[in-house]
């Protein structure tokens, strides 16, 4: 049931991977449709989306649910967290056309 997010002007859906390329780097500039080339930039509740499926879990992991007392195993598991939530983030997050 995961579906991503489609060009609001063409309806064809865009990869995987450029919605993912957008959020590691390329906040503040748009995600052009490959097909008519419309502009497309993330809408707030996309944002907060994002960082509830990245940073808020391996906060809360590694603040309040770590059974481990060694700082780096809770680290690595925090930031293995943080890895997860990213690459699924492309499925939920939502985009508007850009003005």
């Amino acid at each position: 049931m995961f579906v991503l997010q489609k060009c609001v002007n063409c309806n064809k859906q865009f990869s995987w991977y450029k919605i993912y390329k957008y959020h590691l780097w390329f906040y503040n500039k748009s995600i052009e449709c490959d097909n008519c080339g419309t502009g497309h930039i993330i809408s707030v509740p996309g944002r907060f989306v994002f960082v509830f499926l990245t940073v808020v879990p391996a906060l809360v992991f590694m603040n309040y649910l770590s059974p481990f007392n060694n700082f780096f195993v809770t680290l690595g598991i925090g930031i293995t967290i943080l890895i997860v939530g990213s690459f699924l983030a492309p499925y939920f997050v939502k985009f508007k056309k850009a003005i």
